[in-house]
């Protein structure tokens, strides 16, 4: 591992509460960590985290706990590998510094109108949906979701909306039943502001949904089959 020790750091130190667990993970990410086990000592973790070698073993085992990194004895040494809760975290990290930096990220997706499965309006109905449209969104949308079909190729473009700040609605229990949550981003389709939703659950493989506070389908006059652009932004 090749992270360098921090300038003026003694064995004596201890980062701040959220640099014990980010600190490490990008220590072993850098070393590989992210996709095949690496072989340390917690000494020579201590050593390129400028704390002790008892500090980062501490480190270790509350990373372990927190079911970051998987960890095992390997001859006086720890094999240790990162999980996808980790990198989320990382990636939560990134997305952090890349809006600071770059502000927010922007694409534009085009697609076919396509008709859905007539599931939106019993879901968008929900009060529990409902009350957080209304308080995260700003405004209660129209009890059901413009469906637009898209290809493989845009389809691919829209795996950036994992690395994107969205506004989040949470699952919730209702009548014995339970209802995903979602995230919700910024769009004009068609240049009518709208946002695009993409819930936790979903059927469907190659169509995304655009939920509004009026029914986009007649607003924009559209069709099935119709071709409709979608310019994204992140929160």
């Amino acid at each position: 591992m090749t992270a360098p020790r921090r300038a003026g750091a003694t064995g004596s130190d201890r980062p701040r509460a959220r640099g014990e667990i980010l600190e490490p993970l990008r220590l072993l990410a850098h070393a590989g960590a992210d996709h095949t086990p690496v072989v340390v000592t917690s000494g020579e973790v201590g050593e390129r985290l400028g704390v002790s070698q008892q500090a980062a073993a501490r480190y270790l085992v509350e990373l372990e706990r927190r079911g970051l990194v998987v960890r095992s004895l390997a001859n006086r040494r720890q094999r240790l590998q990162l999980t996808p809760a980790a990198m989320e975290l990382l990636r939560a990290e990134y997305r952090d510094y890349r809006r600071l930096f770059e502000g927010p990220a922007r694409a534009t997706i085009s697609g076919e109108v396509a008709s859905g499965l007539g599931e939106g309006r019993y879901y968008l109905s929900q009060p529990g949906y409902v009350v957080q449209f209304t308080e995260r969104l700003g405004y209660s949308p129209y009890p059901g979701t413009l469906n637009v079909r898209v290809r493989a190729s845009e389809s691919r473009r829209l795996a950036v909306l994992r690395d994107w700040n969205g506004l989040r609605i949470d699952g919730f229990e209702a009548g014995g039943r339970t209802f995903g949550g979602a995230t919700c981003y910024p769009a004009k389709l068609n240049g009518r502001r709208c946002h695009l939703i993409r819930p936790d659950r979903s059927h469907y493989q190659d169509v995304i949904e655009f939920v509004a506070p009026e029914r986009l389908r007649s607003r924009l006059r559209l069709q099935d089959g119709d071709v409709v652009k979608a310019d994204l932004e992140e929160r």
